[in-house]
């Protein structure tokens, strides 16, 4: 089994994609069901936090159109225009789900807020029982999705033998990462919109529920300015895991035909797949032939250890030239 096939668990990049696909159906279900009943349920009760609730849930759904977009869409094969393949457009959908998230989101439920502020209000008890309702089966909902999510990133955690945490920070697959995130910033929302309607209820203050709902669309601001940051870090073009380009240059370094490894660059190019540049300097004494003969060879280890490496440029180069060529005139170049 080789190092990628370890860290996902022997699963290939259609067979994650599949489960990624689920995992996004199953959020964008409950959020269709979720945002209808908070939107009633909002109404009814006049309640500004239950609207950004219903706002948020808004955001999700169409984030989730653009999440699956981005799975089918990532996958097509590469051609003339673009010889490196389609793998970036994961990044792009993901980078519009976190704009859709500031924008239908956090601004939204701050609006919300603010009038709240302004405006006062005049709930019935009647209303926030019905709100009440709403939001602990949006909990449930939300909840679910929530499980699915974190199963998938706990279980690709365990095959690569690292924590949730690094997982998720490492982002190879922003549609999941994403999922994770709505999920994770639902549920907060969900509980801080029954804590601001509960000291509503308890206190008669309005202030109560519109710091709730300030309070939701701070958080899905700085929860889509993370996942915007690290969508705009991929689409600029992010090198491989550092593992990765150690375990490269280990290997490279001991092939007998080179001498020594004067460079070094990766760029990710999609979730499962890399780019690798690498310039080189030859052991003298090896004939044209045997020197195209190892370049295959080094590019079909490559692969095999890392199958992500779906670009592999090996560029030789004359480290001792160089060195003459820099070296001033009349010195001697360095070993």
């Amino acid at each position: 089994m080789t190092q990628t096939e370890a860290r996902t668990g022997g699963a290939t990049p259609a067979e994650r994609d599949t489960e990624t696909r689920l995992t996004v159906w199953v959020a964008l279900a409950a959020n269709l069901v979720i945002c209808v009943a908070k939107a009633v349920g909002g109404v009814f009760a006049a309640s500004p936090a239950l609207l950004s609730e219903a706002a948020h849930s808004v955001a999700d759904s169409l984030n989730e159109v653009f999440l699956l977009a981005s799975v089918r869409r990532s996958r097509r094969p590469a051609d003339r225009r673009h010889p490196f393949g389609y793998g970036k457009e994961r990044f792009f959908w993901s980078l519009l789900a976190a704009v859709g998230i500031f924008v239908t989101g956090g601004c939204f439920s701050v609006f919300q807020g603010i009038e709240a502020f302004r405006s006062g209000g005049n709930e019935s008890h009647e209303g926030y029982l019905v709100g009440f309702a709403v939001l602990f089966v949006a909990l449930l909902a939300e909840g679910a999705s929530l499980l699915r999510a974190v199963r998938q990133v706990r279980a690709a955690a365990a095959a690569a033998g690292h924590g949730m945490r690094e997982e998720v920070r490492a982002g190879r697959d922003p549609a999941l990462r994403t999922v994770l995130a709505e999920d994770s910033t639902a549920c907060a929302g969900v509980l801080l919109a029954m804590a601001g309607m509960g000291l509503h209820m308890a206190t008669g203050q309005v202030a109560y529920e519109a710091c709730a709902s300030i309070l939701i669309g701070v958080l899905l601001v700085y929860v889509a300015y993370t996942l915007g940051k690290g969508a705009r870090a991929q689409l600029i073009g992010e090198a491989a895991d550092p593992a990765v380009q150690r375990g490269v240059r280990e290997l490279l370094g001991r092939q007998p035909e080179i001498d020594s490894v004067t460079s070094l660059l990766t760029m990710r190019t999609g979730p499962d797949s890399a780019l690798l540049a690498a310039g080189i300097d030859l052991t003298a004494g090896y004939d044209s032939e045997t020197v195209e003969d190892a370049m295959v060879r080094i590019k079909s280890e490559l692969k095999r250890r890392w199958p992500e490496l779906d670009q592999v440029f090996l560029d030789v180069t004359d480290a001792a030239s160089a060195r003459r060529a820099a070296a001033p005139d009349g010195a001697a170049p360095g070993p």
